[in-house]
């Protein structure tokens, strides 16, 4: 049985209204947006911040006891083999939040908690021996937490309800392990969970959006002379909505995978690059120190509840920001990964890719810092005085070759937000219809909104730009209630699975909702 979809309207009217009226409060007055969006913040951050900390590393752990238990041998999607090689799958995968940190992430906030490390390390800023905490706490900031709350347990729920199940793939369905099917029946908590899921993601993906103008803006004019204006910043985001438009409007299996592989590979290139180029030995070895340093302090650092003031800037913004991403990157990854193991998953999603986000801020924030190990200023000067943007030109300015590098990076910069964009637009659509190959025309509307919105916003000011990208923290809050019962719901709908399987005998455990007549003959 497949449940009928069509586009929902009171979703789309409601997400896209209370969008608008953001637009339309920041036009009249942006700095009380500001101060409401600040003040929310605020909130978010010291009520809810202990319990992000708590459902990340809950989420964690609970996805690795999977992947290494019997039940990680479970296939999902209900297909025998894959329907994307791996490098098309980890491309893809690696595109969804490395996208958002990719560049400007990777240079600058290193050498943020190199010049002040983190409080909750002997302080050593700015030393040979500060270094291992700097990169340690980026690599978690950006690695097997943040990974797994986008792509895992939520996505295992996902594939169950819509591939095995029959139902609409929509962030409703992280709470099908407490309502059952009646979540997708005219509820008003399934409406909310799907319009609260939508406007997260669009404050989110719109925020880098902007930042992509503003940088790569900078970036022109750093290394061509090109005036950093307005109109710079809008024909910025008038490329990046071509490129994404057209990727989008091609579909997963062509224009969004194609783009991933191209930018994972210009990638890899520019790391090999920078690798030979740059401090190769200190490279190396840090990212092998640092990772060790991680390691050995990852429940300290997950569990952190001291300077409350430094939390809200770095991890439980973070959090806030990627549990903003979460429900329709779960969409996004659960579409990609069919005929794929849970363990596959696990391992590709909590382990393998940030893996990679590691050595990647290693290879260029590890650049950065040995940099200014050698020459104090260097980096840390012009990241105190133009922000993110000016600390990779600044590292590409020291390395031979920079310029073509600075280029490079660029160009990854844009494709990098484009596969963003596009990817969002999907499961935006996707979760308006309930269908995995929504309308194409939805699909491209929405890639055109968030561009038009983007431009909108870069007009009014960089202030709010700044503002709705932090708003996605706020909207974090009731996403992450929303996320809560798939800690459960994944492991149960895994043991269902892998009796249907016959990779055990068990009878489903209590609690588990036990299938009609009705549901088995479906």
């Amino acid at each position: 049985m497949t449940t009928k979809t069509t586009t929902d309207k009171t979703v789309l009217l409601v997400s896209g209204g209370l969008l608008t009226l953001f637009v339309i409060f920041s036009i009249i007055d942006l700095g009380m947006v500001e101060t409401w969006i600040n003040t929310s913040f605020a909130f978010s951050a010291k009520y809810f911040g202990a319990y992000w900390e708590l459902l990340l590393l809950a989420n964690f752990v609970i996805g690795i006891g999977l992947a290494i238990s019997k039940y990680g041998k479970v296939r999902l999607g209900k297909k025998e083999k894959p329907e994307n090689g791996y490098y098309r799958w980890i491309a893809m995968i690696l595109c969804t939040l490395l996208a958002s940190g990719g560049v400007f992430w990777a240079a600058s906030e290193p050498m943020m908690h190199f010049i002040s490390n983190p409080p909750l390390f002997d302080d050593n800023s700015s030393t040979l021996a500060g270094v291992e905490p700097a990169l340690a706490q980026s690599f978690f900031d950006w690695g097997f937490l943040a990974w797994a709350i986008l792509g895992t347990l939520a996505t295992i729920l996902l594939m169950y309800t819509h591939y095995h199940k029959g139902l609409p793939m929509k962030p409703r369905a992280f709470l099908y392990p407490v309502f059952g099917e009646k979540i997708f029946h005219k509820s008003v908590i399934g409406s909310t969970a799907d319009i609260v899921s939508i406007v997260a993601v669009a404050a989110g993906t719109m925020g880098p959006i902007g930042f992509l103008g503003l940088q790569l803006g900078y970036g022109l004019n750093w290394l061509f002379g090109i005036p950093n204006t307005l109109v710079t910043n809008i024909i910025i985001v008038g490329a990046l909505v071509v490129i994404a438009a057209i990727s989008v409007a091609t579909g997963v299996d062509r224009g969004i995978q194609f783009l991933s592989r191209v930018n994972v590979g210009l990638t890899v290139f520019l790391a090999i690059s920078i690798l030979i180029l740059g401090p190769t030995m200190f490279i190396i070895n840090k990212f092998v120190s640092a990772s060790g340093f991680q390691l050995q302090n990852m429940f300290t650092m997950a569990l952190y509840q001291g300077d409350q003031a430094w939390l809200g800037w770095w991890t439980v913004f973070f959090w806030g920001w990627f549990l903003g991403y979460a429900p329709m990157m779960a969409i996004f990854i659960a579409r990609i990964s069919r005929g794929r193991t849970i363990r596959e998953l696990i391992i590709a999603v909590s382990i393998v890719a940030p893996i990679v986000t590691n050595f990647w801020f290693t290879v260029v924030g590890g650049t950065g810092i040995k940099i200014e190990l050698d020459n104090p200023g260097a980096i840390s000067g012009p990241l105190n005085e133009n922000g993110m943007p000016a600390a990779v030109m600044s590292i590409m300015d020291q390395l031979p070759l920079g310029f073509l590098l600075a280029i490079g990076f660029l160009i990854v910069t844009l494709v990098f937000v484009s596969t963003t964009v596009d990817s969002i637009s999907y499961t935006v659509a996707v979760s308006l219809t309930g269908d995995d190959e929504p309308n194409r025309f939805i699909r491209v509307f929405w890639v055109i909104m968030f561009g038009i919105v983007s431009a909108i916003l870069l007009a009014i000011g960089e202030n709010s730009v700044s503002a709705i990208q932090n708003s996605i923290v706020v909207t974090a809050v009731p996403v992450s209630i929303i996320m809560l019962p798939t800690l459960w719901g994944a492991v149960q709908v895994a043991r269902k699975m892998a009796v249907e399987q016959g990779i055990t005998s068990e009878v489903p455990a209590r609690g588990t909702k036990k299938a009609s007549k009705k549901e088995q003959e479906a």
